[in-house]
C-alpha cells in the first residue's frame, strides 16, 4: 500500500487479493451494523460516516488488518477486545488468523450508539 486514495475501493485494490478479501468482509460488517452509511478516505484510509460523522475506520496493513477507534466498554466487551488490542484507540487482527468479524460488528455497533447515531 502506497500514495494517496480518492475512494474506499481504490484503497482496497492496492492490497494483495487475500487482503482485499478480508478488507472487504469488514466493509460489508461495519455496513450491516451501519446500512445507511457513507464512506470516504481520512488520514489516507476508509472511514464509515452516518449522519456526515466517521463512525469507524479499518485499514489494512502487511501483516494484520486494524479497526479504530475502540469505544470504552463493560467488562465483558473489555474481555472480548482484549485479545486483539494493539492499543488503546486500536484494534489488530493477524492476517495468519481468522478474522472474528463478530468483533468488529460488536464494536461498530457500540461506535455507532455511542455517536447517537443509531438505525
Amino acid at each position: 500500500m502506497s500514495g494517496t486514495f480518492a475512494t474506499v475501493d481504490e484503497y482496497i485494490g492496492s492490497f494483495p487479493p487475500e487482503t482485499q478479501e478480508v478488507l472487504q468482509e469488514m466493509r460489508r460488517t461495519i455496513h450491516r451494523v451501519v446500512p445507511d452509511a457513507g464512506e470516504k478516505i481520512s488520514y489516507q484510509i476508509p472511514a464509515v460516516t452516518a449522519q456526515g460523522r466517521v463512525i469507524v475506520y479499518f485499514a489494512g496493513w502487511k501483516h494484520h488488518v486494524s479497526l479504530y477507534p475502540v469505544p470504552d466498554g463493560d467488562e465483558d466487551f473489555e474481555r472480548l477486545v482484549a485479545p486483539y488490542r494493539a492499543s488503546k484507540g486500536t484494534l489488530k487482527f493477524l492476517l495468519k488468523e481468522p478474522v472474528p468479524y463478530g468483533v468488529i460488528e460488536t464494536v461498530s455497533r457500540r461506535l455507532l450508539d455511542q455517536h447517537g447515531a443509531s438505525a
